[in-house]
């Protein structure tokens, strides 16, 4: 099998028609058995030296902390994930790369790497749009030692952004439940594969549509635009336009005719501008108002160009606002609407924290057009998720700290949400042999704080870790649409308390007491014991 890296992959061409026929088979040319991190190989070379390779062997995906100060995160870029293990296969350029790289290892090696497919990994794990929590195993990989291991960095790659930008967008949609949200972020994004990566997983998150085209062409995601102020700029005076006729009607002289009162002291190339663009765009017609002054020009030129576009049976959208106190220019632009019921879209710089507090200033507006932090997620840049060996040939195995919530929860284990009346209570991780059930007592252990523990009588008991591959048999295929659903509806079941963006409760993470002595065997085995003196 030949490098998918110097054939591209991600879509097809059609030269005869130049239009996109084929979907992507991931993300980026660049995810590939390469995209890793040179410590991947060299753990792979030494266990292939030393026979331990091919080890049974169980690693687990999870996070530590959820991001921006919050009680929840949503997991996402699993798809990208089982896309990237159906095709993983080192073809000639990859071991042709590494064996120069790396000139002083056996040749057998290679031979190995060769040998090594996908399809000797067995994969389970959370759904992809999932609500979830610190410890808890995202994804759990069993397989030969060195493959998983080699798994490490490009899991940690495709599912770390993707779930901080889509509970970045979950977090903003909470705090705007009723009005429409627009990512347009591809300009600020972290380059190209940033930026589709940041349009997937913020629709996945609950926003409505995209300014990025090929996201929307791609993964099929409504896109939503309008012009820029260079656009409005690139006009200096009504004789800028040429003649134009709508519907057999001098559309220029239409709009000039009613221009009277105070529409009359409008910015004149801005009305040019507007009205090239309603020309243009007649049930498209949403302007960018505040070039000159959103009040006093922006707005009433809007008013003279979309009356007439209504005279003519055209249905103009409304107006964007990008700089000054948007929730008052919303309200004022509303009155000077009356009862027409034009859409009012905002952007420039809005965060969660602005989403809240124009709320609380009863704003006007019908969407919000979010990008730089958004997709940079600039609140908290990174997510830190981490890939551990929690069991090798059938021994639990446990990584040790100083820092309690850096210990990891050792051998293999099923993960259960349980419910109580509505809402999830608690999530809990057993052993295999532990049985959870619902309407059946069942008590709940802190994993690291032994005072800490409850009784749960759960109505409903979800085992969260279903299978997702199994050595070349996907299990997997929900679409975006699915996993966007899949996310609306989990929120929705979560309490309010663990949304709240102040001061939110603490979801619980606990164990069964099977697990709980498992570690503590294992710590007391495994911890050096330190002397006094």
């Amino acid at each position: 099998m030949e490098s998918s890296f110097i054939k591209p992959n991600h879509v097809s061409i059609d030269t005869t028609e130049s239009t996109i026929i084929g979907p992507p088979s991931t993300m980026s040319n660049f995810v590939t058995p390469l995209l890793t991190d040179q410590y991947q190989f060299s753990m792979a070379y030494a266990y292939w030296k030393l026979g331990t390779h091919n080890k049974p062997a169980e690693f687990e995906m999870f996070f530590r902390k959820n991001p921006f100060k919050g009680e929840f995160t949503v997991f996402a870029g699993l798809s990208e994930v089982l896309n990237f293990v159906e095709s993983y296969k080192f073809g000639n350029y990859e071991i042709s790369v590494l064996q120069k790289m790396f000139p002083m290892w056996e040749l057998e090696f290679f031979d190995y790497l060769r040998s090594l497919s996908g399809d000797q990994l067995t994969i389970q794990g959370a759904l992809e749009g999932s609500v979830v929590f610190p410890k808890t195993p995202l994804l759990q990989v069993s397989g030969p030692l060195a493959l998983c291991q080699l798994m490490e960095t490009t899991f940690l790659n495709l599912c770390g952004y993707a779930s901080l930008v889509a509970t970045n967008a979950a977090r903003m949609r909470l705090r705007a439940p009723d009005i429409e949200l627009l990512e347009f972020g591809l300009r600020r994004a972290q380059g190209p594969d940033g930026g589709m990566s940041a349009s997937k997983y913020s629709y996945l998150g609950g926003f409505d549509a995209t300014s990025n085209i090929l996201a929307g062409a791609l993964f099929n995601i409504p896109t939503k635009g309008t012009h820029a102020h260079s656009f409005v700029t690139s006009f200096t005076s009504l004789d800028d336009l040429p003649e134009m006729k709508l519907n057999g009607i001098d559309f220029k002289k239409k709009v000039l005719d009613i221009r009277m009162g105070p529409f009359a002291k409008t910015n004149s190339s801005e009305l040019a501008a507007f009205i090239g663009y309603a020309f243009a765009c007649p049930n498209g017609f949403l302007a960018l108002v505040d070039t000159y002054n959103t009040l006093e020009s922006g707005v009433p030129n809007f008013l003279l160009v979309a009356s007439v576009l209504e005279e003519l049976g055209y249905k103009p959208l409304g107006i964007r606002l990008d700089s000054g106190d948007l929730a008052y220019l919303s309200i004022e632009t509303r009155k000077m609407f009356c009862d027409k019921k034009y859409s009012i879209v905002a952007s420039n710089d809005i965060d969660e924290g602005i989403i809240m507090a124009l709320d609380d200033q009863n704003h006007e507006m019908n969407a919000l057009g979010i990008g730089t932090n958004l997709v940079t997620c600039k609140k908290q840049p990174a997510l830190g998720m981490v890939f551990k060996l929690v069991e090798i040939s059938g021994k639990p195995r446990i990584k040790l700290s100083e820092d309690a919530d850096k210990m990891t929860i050792p051998g293999k284990k099923d993960w259960y949400r349980l419910y109580g009346t509505k809402a999830p209570l608690v999530d809990l991780l057993a052993d295999p042999s532990d049985k959870v059930l619902s309407n059946e007592r069942v008590l709940c252990h802190h994993p690291s704080v032994a005072v800490k523990r409850a009784n749960v009588i759960p109505t409903k008991v979800v085992q969260m870790n279903v299978p997702l591959f199994d050595k070349g048999v996907r299990h997997n295929n929900d679409t975006l649409e699915q996993c966007k659903a899949r996310c609306k509806y989990e929120l929705y079941m979560m309490r309010e308390d663990y949304m709240r963006y102040l001061n939110p409760t603490q979801y619980k993470v606990s164990v069964t007491g099977t697990v709980l002595e498992t570690l503590n065997a294992l710590w007391q085995r495994e911890a050096p014991i330190v002397n006094l003196s």
